[in-house]
């Protein structure tokens, strides 16, 4: 290597050795003697004349030539610009480990400029290559290929707003070298940051048999990222965490659904901190707004905070076992409550007063906390709806009073065991003095706060003095008694004031620290999800949120694709390959998933698996580039140059006004050539078209139905005049004309440009590839559909998986990720996407099509076509599809329908029609303008 230059095969400089005796070879030789005609007059006239035939080259020619020579060596040992040196030495295969996360999408390209050296250096050496990325699907499968195929697989991956999976990626490229010869070499790209896998990803690496461990990871990496968001009653607060190496100060933007600005703010980290808290002074009416909150400057999706219900204004329930006079409302048990609350929280209010109807009422609203004021015994029905809720993430804050001090004993909502009774404080029998309220502790809640000197207590119910007692004391009298007692149950809080909410045990309501108070405890309270019970295992099947908007890894929005599945109860807790950071629900309500969790740091990744050296290196930051071309190009236009002055020096070339031969044809085409190439080059383009691109422009051109040859040739014959048949049924019935049908290896050929695979199960056939598997699970993530057809429904079914053909389905089917699977409802836009039908029969009418159960069934009367369900990845049949379409030259049936029933073939023809209509359309049938035509034609 020469500074940034290297040379593929160096031995060849040698030659430069050979310009000096070049240089003398030229030097002697002289040019062409120059040619007169036989004038005697003209020879007589010119013997007065000395002149003198040069016996050297001219020294300026020598350059040129000696020149030429050099170019035409250096571009023979083939110089490469910026050459990468060997990244990964070894003889066993390569596993490739490539973080795809979201703090990856920063500096993106240059993990794939890295991926691909690595590949081509493998491809180069011979060596098979298994590469992985660590956000991919739970049935994401590994195998060795090529250097080619493994570089095709590189182009699909690209960075997800969801977390790393580094130890589940390492143990499927370890599974894929299982039969391997040699040790393989492990290369991980990493992003430079620790996940939570760290020690069992160590302990993997240190029981994998590696020949070495290379590490490719940017050093001093500049992130920045929002860990949560907090709408405070005294502002709108942001986390913020930093790698070591990130600057010191950042700027965060907010903004509302329609990303219109909110509100910027700017902070500095503390010298050496890696968090930091932002808060913005938004008024209340607009903190609602605030849909998203970006760091300006950062294009990743940990720069990017989503917000939901949870972030939005407080929903407070106000609950009391006594009804106070309206005619006296300050004896009321909520009205200081619903005073301190009011400015900063929604309120709801009971309906009934029967607690069994009112709580569940109130919880279905999403409440984040429920006051109950002198509440002793919950009714069943009640208490088990609380369960839930504070399960769910409910804060439950409780007042003292006459009733809760009765029952207090019994109570399974309380932060603390109480006494039984109450104890009253400086009364005509009592020794003790009304107690005023101490310090708080700067452990408690309500830390920061000034105790008030004014407040005095007389009356409380008293905790029994136990280990837990001063760990759940969060407020306390003079005399060390609580006054204040909360507890964690859950995801959610119990908080006890042991005084009433009103001042006959205490002034402390009518004071400003109440409301202080009370604003701390809203602080750290959750909204609940609204309109719906928490998840639990009964009812988990149904709390299934479908992707409503999707952050890409560089922190924008987009729509979900198609690898996306809705968010249930089951979900990793880790933004992942299915579930990504994003909204899931529906523009009513939704909840907001990111990609960081509350009060998460940025710590560095530093593997260090026992008994096993880790190499470092730097991701690539620039592409090679091959200067042999344009050497060769430079030597080519001094060979042009050497032409002329050749033709120059022998008298074919004038420049000047004298009388002289013209040059001949082949030295003005020489001259034209030369001019080209030297004024042509700067705007001249290169031909990129390859062998086949003709048939891809065919592809784009015309819509063609495939279908997959499977290597029985009754079979393909059959699937090749079926796909035929309804191709020319389409062109009849309809304004659709797809073009000839088209025969696909699904490992060789592109799937991309077929909206419709029909793929018959034979099993005489071959077995396609992990490849070919995988290329077809790519094809359906994308957006394409395959209709699989076992052709078997007199002798088996799908579910039961009886015949061989079914055996090879479901053999297939699992490398693939199948979603859920329904036969087709009767709402389903398939039934009704051209003709009306309520099955898809082919030769044989007994077997379901089966298609992607719906996410979404509202399972409304009033609308003939269920909303929301989109285009099916995969269709499932054993009808035989293909042979009751197959017709021959004249339009005759290939095949006898089983039946026998002429209007089975009909029903067949449609069947095809509607699955082809559905492919081009989608939902487009479900739409509302199309209801009052469809209702019509249903005669409802």
């Amino acid at each position: 290597m020469i500074g940034a230059i290297g040379f593929t095969f160096p031995a060849v400089l040698a030659a430069l050795a050979l310009l000096p005796l070049i240089w003398w070879l030229l030097r002697l030789i002289p040019p062409r003697p120059q040619t007169e005609l036989f004038p005697p007059l003209r020879i007589l006239a010119r013997l007065v004349k000395k002149e003198e035939t040069p016996a050297k080259s001219p020294w300026w020619l020598t350059a040129l030539r000696l020149g030429l020579t050099a170019l035409v060596i250096l571009a023979l040992a083939r110089p490469i610009l910026n050459p990468q040196s060997e990244l990964a030495s070894g003889d066993g295969p390569l596993l490739i480990l490539i973080d795809n996360d979201w703090s990856a999408a920063p500096d993106w390209d240059d993990r794939v400029r890295t991926a691909q050296a690595l590949i081509a250096q493998a491809g180069d050496q011979g060596r098979p290559v298994a590469l992985a990325p660590t956000v991919a699907g739970p049935a994401a499968t590994v195998q060795l290929t090529d250097a080619g195929a493994a570089a095709d697989m590189l182009g699909a991956i690209e960075p997800i707003a969801g977390r790393a999976d580094r130890d589940a990626t390492l143990a499927r490229l370890l599974a894929a070298t299982e039969t391997a010869d040699a040790p393989p070499v492990l290369a991980m790209i990493d992003t430079g940051l620790a996940e939570p896998d760290g020690e069992a990803l160590n302990d993997r690496l240190a029981g994998a048999g590696l020949d070495g461990l290379l590490r490719f990871s940017a050093t001093d990496r500049d992130l920045v990222a929002i860990t949560a968001a907090d709408n405070r009653t005294d502002g709108f607060a942001l986390s913020l965490a930093r790698t070591p190496a990130a600057a010191e100060t950042a700027s965060v933007a907010l903004y509302d659904s329609r990303e219109r600005l909110l509100g910027r703010g700017e902070t500095t980290f503390e010298a050496g901190a890696a968090e930091t808290i932002i808060t913005f002074d938004i008024p209340f009416e607009l903190r609602n707004d605030i849909a998203t909150a970006r760091i300006d400057g950062a294009p990743h999706a940990g720069a990017a905070f989503l917000l939901d219900e949870n972030n939005r204004r407080r929903r407070v329930a106000l609950l009391t076992g006594l009804a106070g006079d309206e005619a006296q409302p300050l004896l009321s048990p909520l009205f200081y409550i619903s005073r301190a609350l009011a400015p900063f929280a929604d309120l709801i209010e009971p309906r009934t007063g029967d607690l069994s109807v009112d709580v569940p009422e109130m919880i279905d609203q999403g409440p984040a906390m429920i006051v109950m004021a002198d509440i002793g015994v919950l009714p069943a029905a009640a208490a088990d709806r609380i369960d839930e809720w504070l399960a769910a993430g409910g804060t439950l804050v409780r007042f003292a009073g006459p009733r809760l001090a009765a029952s207090a004993q019994d109570d399974p909502y309380l932060p603390v065991t109480l006494r039984a009774g109450e104890r009253a404080l400086g009364g005509a029998l009592s020794w003790s003095e009304p107690q005023a309220v101490a310090a708080f502790a700067a452990e408690s809640p309500f830390a920061g706060l000034e105790a008030p000197r004014d407040v005095t207590v007389t009356r409380q119910i008293l905790a029994q003095p136990d280990a837990d007692l001063a760990d759940r004391t969060w407020a306390s009298l003079a005399d060390g008694t609580p006054l204040v007692t909360g507890v964690r149950r859950g995801e959610g809080a119990i908080v006890l004031f042991h005084v009433t909410a009103e001042a006959t045990w205490s002034n402390l309501p009518i004071s400003g620290t109440f409301v202080d108070m009370l604003r701390r405890i809203t602080d750290f309270a959750r909204n609940t999800e609204p309109g719906q019970a928490p998840v639990t295992a009964a009812a988990e099947s149904t709390a299934a949120l479908p992707p409503l908007r999707i952050l890409r890894a560089d922190g924008t929005l987009a729509i979900p694709p198609a690898h996306v599945r809705p968010l249930d109860a089951e979900a990793d807790a880790r933004p992942g390959f299915e579930n990504p950071a994003g909204l899931y629900g529906t523009p009513e309500g939704f909840v907001a998933r990111n990609v960081l969790a509350r009060d998460e740091t940025l710590t560095a990744f530093a593997p260090a698996p026992p008994g096993l050296d880790v190499a470092e290196q730097s991701l690539v930051a620039e592409d090679e580039a091959d200067l042999s071309g344009w050497l060769f190009l430079a030597a080519f236009v001094l060979l042009i140059a050497d032409t002329l002055a050749v033709l120059w020096i022998n008298g074919r070339l004038s420049f000047g006004t004298a009388p002289r031969r013209r040059a001949p044809a082949s030295a003005a085409i020489a001259l034209a050539a030369g001019l080209v190439v030297i004024f042509g080059a700067g705007t001249s383009r290169a031909d990129d078209t390859r062998p086949g691109d003709d048939l891809i422009l065919d592809a784009l051109e015309t819509t063609r139905i495939a279908y997959v040859l499977t290597g029985d040739r009754t079979v393909d014959e059959t699937t090749r005049a079926g796909i035929d048949g309804l191709t020319r049924f389409l062109a009849s019935r309809t304004a659709f004309e797809p073009g000839a049908p088209v025969g696909l290896d699904i490992e060789a050929d592109e799937l991309a440009f077929y909206p419709l695979i029909y793929f018959p199960m034979s099993a005489q056939g071959d077995m396609p590839s992990e490849t070919a598997v995988a290329r077809l699970d790519a094809y359906m993530q994308n957006g394409g559909t395959i209709l699989f057809d076992t052709r078997d429904q007199l002798t088996g079914s799908f579910t039961d998986g009886a015949t061989p053909e079914t055996e090879r389905l479901r053999d297939i089917l699992g490398g693939l990720n199948v979603p859920p699977l329904e036969p087709v409802p009767p709402d389903h836009v398939l039934t009704k996407a051209f003709y009306i039908l309520d099955n898809f029969p082919g030769r044989y009418a007994g077997s379901p099509l089966w298609v992607e159960a719906s996410a979404l069934d509202d399972g409304r009367a009033d609308r003939p076509v269920r909303t929301g369900d989109g285009v099916t990845p995969i269709m499932i049949t054993g009808n035989d599809l293909a042979a009751a379409w197959a017709l021959d030259d004249a339009g005759r049936p290939l095949h006898a329908i089983a039946t026998g029933d002429p209007l089975q073939r009909i029903y067949a023809f449609r069947s095809g029609v509607n699955i082809m209509m559905y492919m081009l359309t989608g939902n487009y049938k479900a739409d509302q303008v199309h209801i009052p035509a469809l209702l019509e034609r249903l005669g409802q």
